[in-house]
Parts: structure tokens; C-alpha cells; sequence
């Protein structure tokens, strides 16, 4: 899933790439991705690109129309991506024939293709007057990589919650952008173990926590910046320290990464780092044992 790194660098590729483009296709083969009807996606075409910017996870093509101005929003969710073109294709989008869900081209001739692979269809696409009418966005935290994003901003967020930490950080409502492999990620630096009770970290354990954010989001951002989006997946599984190396030994300490399976995810984490030596329960086996 894009988390917030590769989403920046997708903003910041189309904000250079697309400034002062005309929109003049705009051709909707996922007719369930489209969330809003008001105002329609046949208001597109003719907008002029103004700015790309980030919310959490959300992409946000600002367009100027005749009828003011929009916001032509994107969640890439679990399996959607963004795909360029320097010569946009002409041939019409097929409803059903391929992973496309959406088309966009410009006056130069570029575009690109927002595309879903798996059978799971999440990947949204909203035209709105204002991003706050989109209801994921409306919901979202704060932004931990913003100036105001401070130290006691963040243990504010933590002090008396009984969510475990891996939970907390996924959260979007507590914090814009985290998912489940930058929380792998973070928890690794910070040496913390995934099951630790936010409310109950003490303030050393805070500010390690608080450092491995920042600190881990950051390199991210600065791998992916500059990359046009065909690099961006790529990039982030080369910077991945336990995410998705279930096996690997640790960059750290050199122990076996493990892996706890989910429903529908997995996490990742070094037991010497971060549990004490303890392997944490599959638990997908344990609810077979019950």
C-alpha cells in the first residue's frame, strides 16, 4: 500500500510535471471508484492544473474551471497505483477489461492512469469544491512530518490510550499517513515492540518513539523525492529494514526477522530489538488452537 513517503513523491512529481496543464480527458473506467457526482467528472476536462498537494495518504490535483475552483482527489488504497505517460494513449478505456480505473490527459499530450490490481476494489477517486468534503480526509490527524507536529503534540496523542502502539501509529484519525510498513519500520528504530500499550510508554520511550517517526518518515521522503512513479515502489522495498524480509537477518542485530500474520497483513519485527528475545504469537495459529 502507498504510505505517505510515496505519496509525496507522487505529489511532488505531478506538481512539477503537471503545472499550468489542461485537462482534456477525463475518462472514468472503474465506475466504483468514482465517489462523488457533485460536482460531475465532466467538469474536469477544460480545468487548468494549479498545485498538487498531500493529505495523509490522498493525493489532491488542484484544478481552476470556469465554475472555480476543484480538487480532483486520489486514495491509492491497498493496490492502486499511478501510472505516466509522456504521450498519454488515445485509445478509448474498456469498463472491465483492464486494472485502469481512471484516465487522465493533458493539452502537452502527457497523462496517466490510475490502475488497481487484485480483485478488491478500494481505490477512490472524488471531485470536489473543498478536500474537507471528502470524508477520509475530513477524519485525518495530524500530519507528523508538519513544524507544529511536536514532541508534546505527539505525546499528547498517546497519554492514556490503551492501543497498542502498532495499531496507534496505522491509525489515520490520530495520524495522517502512517500504514503498516512505515509502523514496522518505526517501531524497529524506535526498539519497541509492535504490542506495547501506547498509554503506558514512559517518556523515554516517547521520545525514542517520537525520533524514530520523524526520523524514519523523513529518509523516506527524501528517497522518494525526485522519482518519477515507475521508481517509487522499487525504492521504498530497498529502504524496508524488517517490512516484507520475514527470514532476512536483521540489518541490526543480525537475529531473524519473524513475522505475526493477520486476516489481512502481516507485521514484521527483530525479536532481539524489539521483544526481548520473545517471538511473538502467530495469530492466525493461535485461533486454529482454540
Amino acid at each position: 500500500m502507498p504510505e505517505m513517503p510515496e505519496v509525496q513523491g507522487l505529489v511532488d512529481f505531478l506538481a512539477e510535471r503537471t503545472a499550468g496543464l489542461r485537462v482534456t480527458r477525463a475518462s472514468v473506467a472503474a465506475i466504483s471508484a468514482l465517489k462523488t457526482f457533485d460536482p460531475p467528472i465532466t467538469d474536469v476536462p477544460g480545468s487548468s492544473a494549479t498545485g498538487v498537494r498531500r493529505h495523509g495518504k490522498f493525493i489532491d490535483l488542484v484544478l481552476a474551471s470556469d465554475e472555480g475552483a476543484l480538487h480532483l482527489v486520489i486514495h491509492l488504497a491497498k493496490a492502486g497505483w499511478l501510472r505516466w505517460y509522456e504521450t498519454s494513449p488515445t485509445a478509448p478505456v474498456r469498463p472491465g477489461r483492464s486494472p485502469i480505473a481512471l484516465r487522465i490527459a493533458f493539452d502537452d499530450g502527457s497523462g496517466f492512469d490510475l490502475t488497481e490490481a487484485g480483485t478488491k476494489k478500494s481505490l477512490a477517486v472524488y471531485v470536489v469544491r473543498d478536500p474537507q468534503d471528502v470524508p477520509g480526509i475530513a477524519r485525518l490527524g495530524p500530519d507528523p512530518l508538519d513544524d507544529d507536529f511536536t514532541l508534546d503534540v505527539f505525546a499528547g496523542l498517546l497519554a492514556g490510550s490503551r492501543m497498542q502502539i502498532k495499531g496507534l501509529l496505522r491509525d489515520q484519525s490520530v495520524i495522517a499517513g502512517i500504514g503498516n510498513a512505515y509502523s514496522d519500520e518505526i517501531l524497529h528504530v524506535a526498539r519497541m515492540s509492535p504490542y506495547a500499550l501506547a498509554g503506558t510508554l514512559d517518556d523515554e520511550a516517547v521520545h525514542r518513539l517520537y525520533d524514530a517517526l520523524r526520523t524514519t518518515l523523513r529518509e523516506a521522503v527524501e528517497t522518494a523525492s525526485g522519482k518519477p512513479p515507475a521508481d517509487l515502489k522499487d525504492a521504498k522495498r530497498r529502504g524496508m529494514r524488517v517490512h516484507a524480509r520475514r527470514g532476512e537477518a536483521c540489518p541490526v542485530c543480525g537475529d531473524e526477522v519473524r513475522s505475526v500474520f493477520f486476516a489481512d497483513r502481516s507485521l514484521e519485527y527483530c525479536p532481539t530489538c524489539q521483544t526481548g528475545g520473545k517471538t511473538l504469537a502467530d495469530r492466525r495459529l493461535s485461533r486454529l488452537l482454540k
